[in-house]
């Protein structure tokens, strides 16, 4: 039998936990990098074999760095009741607390949560043991998504709990120390697949492609493209109120998975970004995530770059391709977030155009330019993760820190690019190799309450 592709090369499983103290270092680590890069990934145990990439349990992998050195890395699986087979659907409906607990970890009001969108997060400690799965005291009944947004002015979290049954949208805000202020359900939201959101400075923006409930996958998870559905953008106000105003706007057929950015323009409309695929690139990348045949041994990725432009007053949208490079895993300096960007940055895949190789992609919106900093041969970079440089007053000055998977050596580093050129600054080895993965953080010593490590 053919070993499912998320189960092999880049994303070879790894087997153990460890713990090892003072990394080596090539280059010079710049001393404010002084915190934890986080980072997490579907990571089945040895001999589980998951019917969809995204069902394998979580392992989250931490890399210590302070004042230039880099103290500790450490890999822990994050123990919940999935990790050891139990079912996410039980005679008396899901369990929120079965979950992978493998797609994303954040940190907000001090707490390091894995997340894992169709289940609640699970709170981890400083050194990677899992607590528990965390409610916010009781007051989310949902699931979470894995890709909350802090907003960088007022240290809100704002998050959605999506399913496939009703209530199929539920909204919420958490306040800079980790309380719920605010929830509400969604009207008009349909059981199409809501991965991603994203919010400006006064307004809440949802995303419903073409990919929706389909009880007749037999993969574990229950989705599939429809040509049926309509696609749509959703445009909430910011607020208590917010939800009984929201808007939805039709938008051609496809599927986005992660937000760059949005935010209003200085006409007040709403611009968004992100990669999208159409229906050939969703059905090419499912193959791959559930290791149905015809697929290839890489992961394909048709994504390419989308901005649509709302117009709230004529109720309009303008959209277009933007980029003819495909590209996932988008970040940005997220003080920029909901705020109007210059620069963002993304993961490149090999395309059928001659572009052969993984690498990191900076993106000038002003001008227009496009940057790669290819990683080499049989290399596969991470989600390139922003930390600003100490005193910028440049959107663009600051660091790109990915972790890189390297099949030639079995290993993986931690490369630290400068992101105005994205040159290296400096790779930090790392003790074994780690599976290519999704989504991390990097958190500050100070976000801890000055952790010492």
């Amino acid at each position: 039998m053919t070993s499912k592709p998320y189960l092999t090369g880049h994303f070879t499983p790894v087997v153990d936990e460890v713990t090892a103290t003072e990394l080596t270092v090539e280059g010079t680590l710049p001393p404010e990098l002084t915190g934890r890069l986080l980072r997490n990934g579907h990571n089945p145990k040895p001999g589980v074999t998951p019917t969809h990439w995204f069902k394998g349990s979580g392992m989250v992998h931490g890399i210590y760095l302070r004042e230039g050195r880099a103290e500790w890395y450490r890999n822990r699986w994050v123990h919940t009741p999935a990790l050891d087979g139990a079912p996410y659907m039980t005679e008396h409906g899901p369990d929120l607390t079965a979950s992978a607990a493998g797609t994303h970890v954040i940190e907000h009001a001090g707490r390091l949560l894995a997340l894992c969108e169709a289940n609640l997060p699970f709170e981890l400690t400083r050194e990677l043991e899992t607590v528990g799965a965390y409610d916010f005291n009781g007051k989310v009944r949902t699931a979470m998504t894995a890709h909350p947004k802090e907003d960088p002015v007022t240290g809100e979290l704002h998050f959605f709990g999506s399913a496939p049954f009703p209530p199929f949208l539920t909204y919420y805000v958490a306040d800079a120390k980790g309380e719920i202020v605010h929830s509400a359900e969604v009207p008009g939201a349909t059981a199409s697949l809501k991965h991603d959101f994203a919010i400006t400075r006064r307004h809440v923006v949802f995303v419903e492609g073409n990919v929706t409930f389909d009880p007749t996958e037999h993969s574990g998870i229950p989705y599939g493209w429809s040509d049926q559905l309509p696609a749509r953008i959703g445009i909430m106000p910011r607020g208590t109120d917010g939800a009984g105003q929201v808007r939805w706007f039709s938008i051609e057929p496809g599927n986005m998975l992660h937000v760059s950015n949005a935010y209003e323009d200085g006409r007040g409309r709403i611009v968004l970004e992100g990669p999208t695929v159409d229906r050939e690139g969703f059905r090419l990348s499912w193959n791959w995530w559930t290791g149905a045949p015809g697929r290839g041994t890489e992961p394909v990725a048709r994504s390419y770059t989308r901005r649509w432009v709302v117009d709230l007053a004529d109720g309009s949208v303008d959209e277009q391709i933007i980029d003819d490079l495909p590209v996932e895993f988008p970040t940005l300096n997220e003080e920029f977030l909901g705020a109007e960007n210059r620069y963002q940055y993304a993961i490149s895949f090999p395309d059928e155009k001659g572009f052969g190789g993984y690498g990191v992609v900076k993106y000038d919106r002003t001008s227009g330019a496009r940057r790669i900093h290819q990683v080499g041969d049989a290399r596969m970079p991470s989600e390139a993760v922003f930390v600003p440089a100490a005193g910028a007053t440049g959107e663009d000055e600051g660091y790109l820190l990915t972790v890189v998977s390297d099949l030639k050596q079995d290993a993986s580093q931690l490369l630290v690019l400068d992101a105005s050129g994205l040159d290296r600054i400096a790779t930090v080895h790392l003790p074994q190799r780690v599976s290519s993965g999704l989504h991390g953080s990097w958190i500050p010593d100070s976000d801890l309450d000055g952790s010492e490590g």
